[in-house]
């Protein structure tokens, strides 16, 4: 085998290694689904202490636990301001570490649906949410998008759940919600995780 011949077979294994392959396959709507599912499940915590409660995955295909969607932005900036510590860390490891889990009512996307379709969904994912506030016993929930608070609050009586339940600003595409979102989710996460505010300051 020549050199030029060595190093056009290099250049074709680091185009198509295994990594770039994968990124470069389009899921179908079901194996997409499955596989965000899978992902979440690898970020579950041990035991739940605030478990965060969206409406459906976005119909885009981004996702929190890809970490490249608005909400995951929104909620790590939420984070980061409460213990600048986690500044460098893996965001969604250290989200799991601290028994936080993030949820949605609906399976499948409903972002694009029309309304009356949109309510009907979420109002049929309320028996699924209700079975996992069972199954987690969080200390608080917090919904990031008022127009489900009444699907997750008949969920929570459905559970028999009666933990702290909070209603955040969706931290969609108008700045002052995400900065909404951002100054109200703060103080909550610095209540209930006292410990990693005194890391935050002993290392300044």
């Amino acid at each position: 085998m020549t050199s030029q011949t060595r190093e056009r077979c290099q250049t074709r294994s680091t185009l198509y290694s295994p990594e770039k392959i994968v990124k470069r396959i389009k899921p179908t709507k079901k194996t997409g689904l499955q596989s965000r599912e899978r992902l979440r499940q690898s970020f579950h915590p041990k035991k739940v202490r605030i478990l965060f409660v969206g409406e459906s995955p976005p119909a885009s295909g981004r996702f929190f636990y890809q970490a490249d969607s608005g909400l995951y932005r929104a909620i790590r900036e939420a984070f980061v301001k409460a213990f600048p510590n986690l500044r460098e860390a893996d965001f969604l490891k250290s989200f799991r570490r601290l028994g936080c889990y993030l949820l949605d009512l609906c399976a499948r996307p409903v972002d694009r649906l029309h309304p009356k379709v949109r309510r009907k969904a979420c109002r049929a994912g309320e028996p699924r949410l209700a079975k996992s506030l069972q199954a987690l016993r969080p200390e608080i929930v917090i919904v990031v998008i008022r127009s489900i608070a009444r699907n997750v609050k008949r969920a929570e009586r459905k559970a028999n759940w009666s933990g702290r339940h909070v209603e955040l600003p969706y931290p969609g595409r108008w700045i002052r919600h995400r900065t909404a979102f951002v100054r109200q989710l703060v103080p909550i996460l610095r209540q209930s995780f006292p410990s990693q505010s005194d890391k935050v300051h002993v290392s300044h």
